[in-house]
């Protein structure tokens, strides 16, 4: 049999590639295995199970879309900030729909400690700094947007917006516009 060079990161990446063309759900050690044409044992060398299997993934597809996301916010603030940031977690969702799914896995405490999840809220939060949310405004404020913006894809993925008119993207753009303007008037109570 022939050396593939497996590695844990050649591992993760093709675990990720592979959630984005069947799901993350369908994403196993047995299914990279056969991939890779190798021995499902041969993979527990570099993952230890399915569950660490889909940690990783999740893991990288966090580190992903926070790259992605603090890219696209760069030197941007207020309105400008939130549809960057909007529109860079809605691409990827689009392009890695199964990655995307993977951010949503559940991790334990100490792993979203060390995972780019604190770097999502850091970025939502520095947001918000340019609508002056003061605490608890601000959590709510955090909770909101990842609410919206992961519905919307979510919805908007499952083919939900796909029999009706107006296109969703036009729905996109009013969503960004009104959160915009909560986001402005939230803090007077206005």
């Amino acid at each position: 049999m022939t050396r593939v060079g497996l590695t844990t990161e050649r591992l993760v990446r093709a675990g990720a590639e592979m959630a984005d063309e069947i799901g993350f759900e369908c994403t196993t050690p047995s299914e990279l295995a056969r991939r890779f044409g190798v021995r499902t044992a041969s993979l527990y060398a570099h993952v230890k199970n399915a569950h660490d299997l889909k940690v990783r993934i999740a893991l990288l597809a966090l580190e992903e879309l926070a790259d992605r996301v603090s890219e696209a916010m760069a030197g941007r603030a207020g309105r400008d900030a939130l549809i960057a940031f909007a529109d860079a977690y809605r691409d990827y969702a689009r392009e890695h729909p199964g990655r995307f799914a993977a951010t949503s896995f559940p991790l334990t405490p100490q792993e979203a400690a060390g995972s780019a999840g604190v770097r999502h809220a850091a970025m939502a939060r520095a947001l918000l700094r340019g609508y002056a949310l003061e605490e608890p405004r601000q959590t709510h404020a955090v909770r909101l947007l990842g609410s919206v913006f992961s519905g919307f894809v979510g919805l908007e993925a499952a083919g939900g917006f796909s029999h009706s008119a107006p296109d969703s993207q036009e729905s996109w753009t009013e969503i960004l516009d009104a959160l915009d303007l909560l986001l402005r008037t939230w803090s007077t109570g206005t």
